[in-house]
């Protein structure tokens, strides 16, 4: 995971829940007789991202659509569209290792809003689920003023936890950048947009933490500059049954927990949804192939993987630019 680095004394910070975590947005320079009501705009909007992307809820938008069982197209918002094809698209790029279909797997290993599994799943239950996943489908349409997602299986299950806090953050930043705001950092739990500089006039801070038993710890420091980031990790969201420790991110291929000895991945790019639907595919991936595409695409990521010695670290090319000159 990432955080903003310190208390910065001359921005004013607003924060609330949405999604069944924090958000958090830090603005330098605002009238404080201003800051609540600016809260509540900010919350607002969190709140009706929320109404659209939700998997908790099942009068969202994406939910309503997920129970509708028919394979006819089915209108959604614009916003909605454009989501679920970007999501298609990194899926696509990274050959299936981010998938917003993997929804029946997140519940079958007790990870969506089904509980916990009292014990781990067989391998027929596991091809079941399978079978009712896959981005081939689903499919975006867009008319000149509809848009529909079209389900071929009647019971895919799209779950967009993967890319909906990097939408959020990026929605937030639209919305201050539409008000003249011109220094901020907007953190939807692990995806950030940053802007400008901090109350002291340098550039946001970013902490990369060290994964551990002990919150707070500090892996590395980063400068995003005006960028969004995200951390995709499989050493706080998980649980333990016969005997095993299952992470809450799965890979599509074998329909399990991962395995590997990767434990954080970090990227940054223009967009936080950019790289909230990067991060988790890039975990699937593994660490040698997450750099291969990294560097194949120029785009900065940090990963850490566990070892006998503690973390190894490793980053692309292209990441070498973010971290903070001595």
């Amino acid at each position: 995971m990432r955080r903003g680095l310190g208390a910065d004394v001359a921005a004013t910070v607003l924060d609330g829940k949405t999604m069944g975590t924090f958000w958090r947005v830090s603005v330098v320079g605002m009238d404080e007789g201003k800051a609540e009501a600016l809260r509540q705009k900010v919350q607002a909007q969190l709140d009706a991202d929320d109404r659209l992307l939700s998997t908790w809820k099942n009068d969202s938008a994406l939910m309503r659509f997920n129970h509708a069982a028919t394979t006819e197209p089915w209108p959604v918002s614009e916003a909605m569209a454009d989501i679920v094809t970007l999501s298609l698209r990194i899926g696509a790029k990274t050959a299936g290792a981010m998938d917003i279909t993997v929804g029946p797997l997140v519940n079958l290993w007790g990870f969506g809003p089904a509980r916990q599994p009292v014990k781990t799943p067989d391998p027929q239950q596991i091809a079941a689920a399978k079978a009712r996943t896959g981005l081939q489908h689903l499919t975006v349409i867009n008319h000149a003023e509809r848009q529909y997602l079209q389900k071929d299986i009647p019971d895919l299950f799209v779950d967009l936890s993967t890319v909906g806090e990097g939408y959020a953050a990026d929605q937030v930043a639209a919305w201050l950048d539409g008000r003249g705001i011109k220094n901020y950092m907007v953190e939807i739990a692990g995806a950030l947009r940053l802007k400008g500089h901090n109350g002291q006039g340098d550039l946001w801070r970013i902490a990369v933490e060290k994964p551990g038993d002990e919150l707070g710890q500090v892996q590395n420091v980063l400068t995003p500059g005006d960028n969004g980031i995200s951390t995709a990790g499989s050493y706080r969201n998980y649980y333990e049954l016969d005997g095993q420790r299952f992470s809450h991110i799965i890979d599509p291929a074998t329909g399990k927990p991962l395995t590997h000895k990767l434990v954080s991945v970090t990227v940054i790019a223009p967009s936080a949804l950019y790289t909230d639907a990067l991060d988790t595919g890039l975990m699937v991936m593994g660490a040698d192939k997450a750099l291969i595409f990294a560097n194949e695409h120029n785009l900065p990521i940090y990963t850490l993987t566990k070892t006998d010695d503690g973390f190894k670290v490793r980053f692309s090319r292209a990441f070498a630019a973010y971290q903070p000159k001595p």
